[in-house]
């Protein structure tokens, strides 16, 4: 078989699940150590303005440097200094029964303005400085997963977030075309050919063993996953089909304890006020759709849902009615055993901003991770997350 019409025809390997070569080593482990909480990931993808989500809206600062920009109408105040987009209506019930946190002024020690480096920082858990090849959750997966379904992640390529050195995470946006096309003949031919000279060239050997490997996943999760389909009416956008997916599979009982989904659009130079006022409603209307849809099935209560943005925005508006790229942002923590929800702490100054204009960050964003293994998963950081980030008090 040709190199070049092998590589072609790998799109399971190159894109639709990414899984370890010990796949087939599904013995029967403990549930108790990977537990049965669940976490469920929420990435705003562009750095979403966290000024414009959570308003100090008595802040004459605000006001001052954003003329044009600024959220003066509809605000849905949380206390006497901060309130919701208005477009986070749907959030509010959840506010009010103690299933949020607001946690502000998160981000880390100098920061990096560049999309894909924050990003990788934010799904590696590093530092700045630092350049790890493995993610905080698939760290968590290498220590404490038993099967390569442990860790979904709705989309067609896999985020850094949650491969390991040694076990991935899965990713699919729908398991049953995943399973379609793990049956695709290619896959026989490509058995036929594995003594082949061009396998052994170029690392195909382990590409030829990531599609074998793939093709033994999909085929494991169809036969073994009665998925309960959703009764839950949902909002038309690709946050909603996600979040229904994720629901889907939580509902059914399938084992897995990490989901991961991405929403775009956030990186608003130019325009800004319509374009976040849309994405946050379709943000919050999915969660909300989300949230109804597991309480119904009674699931709520043992899962974490966790929205973070890459950085925030510059705190002075641009001349193009947009904001530019900044550091700190608020985050998101919506679950039903929060021991500090609301707001969790109060917004750093407007007048005592770094060297280029933007908010200074208080909590490191390490430290939700660390909490979130730690106190929601209930197992060691060791490994996963480095010792001096210490657990925060919102779980």
């Amino acid at each position: 078989m040709e190199r070049r019409q092998f590589l072609k025809n790998s799109a399971l390997a190159s894109s639709l699940i990414m899984v370890p070569q010990f796949i087939k080593a599904l013995e029967s482990v403990s549930p108790e150590r990977l537990g049965y909480k669940r976490l469920v990931i929420v990435q705003l993808a562009g750095g979403n303005d966290g000024l414009n989500t959570i308003i100090p809206y008595n802040n004459d600062i605000y006001y001052n440097l954003r003329p044009r920009l600024a959220v003066k109408k509809d605000i849905i105040k949380i206390d006497d200094q901060l309130g919701f987009h208005p477009s986070l209506k749907p959030l509010k019930p959840l506010f009010d029964n103690g299933e949020l946190a607001i946690i502000n002024n998160v981000g880390y020690p100098n920061p990096v303005r560049s999309h894909f480096r924050s990003m990788d920082i934010w799904q590696t858990g590093s530092s700045s400085s630092e350049y790890l090849q493995s993610g905080w959750l698939g760290r968590y997966l290498d220590k404490y997963g038993n099967k390569p379904y442990n860790a979904i992640e709705t989309d067609e390529h896999l985020s850094l977030a949650m491969k390991g050195e040694h076990f991935n995470g899965i990713a699919t946006t729908d398991y049953r075309v995943l399973y379609r096309t793990a049956k695709d003949p290619y896959f026989k031919k490509v058995l036929n050919h594995y003594t082949d000279h061009h396998l052994n060239e170029h690392n195909l050997g382990y590409l030829y063993q990531t599609m074998i490997e793939a093709k033994s996943s999909a085929n494991y999760i169809y036969q073994n996953t009665k998925v309960k389909l959703s009764q839950e009416t949902y909002p038309q956008n690709i946050l909603a089909r996600q979040l229904r997916t994720v629901a889907n599979f939580i509902n059914s009982g399938l084992d897995t304890k990490v989901f991961y989904t991405s929403f775009g659009g956030f990186d608003t130079h130019a325009n800004q006020q319509n374009q976040q006022g849309r994405l946050l409603s379709q943000y919050s209307e999915s969660i909300a759709a989300f949230v109804k849809d597991l309480k119904r099935n009674g699931t709520f209560n043992d899962t974490l849902i966790l929205t973070f943005s890459e950085f925030g925005r510059r705190v002075r508006q641009n001349a193009a009615n947009g904001t530019d790229h900044g550091t700190a942002n608020n985050v998101f923590v919506i679950g039903q055993k929060l021991k500090k929800a609301g707001l969790y702490n109060p917004l750093v100054s407007l007048t005592d901003l770094d060297n280029n204009g933007d908010l200074k960050y208080e909590i490191d964003f390490r430290a939700i991770y660390a909490t979130i293994i730690s106190k929601w998963m209930g197992v060691s950081t060791a490994g996963i997350i480095k010792s001096e980030h210490r657990p925060l008090s919102f779980l």
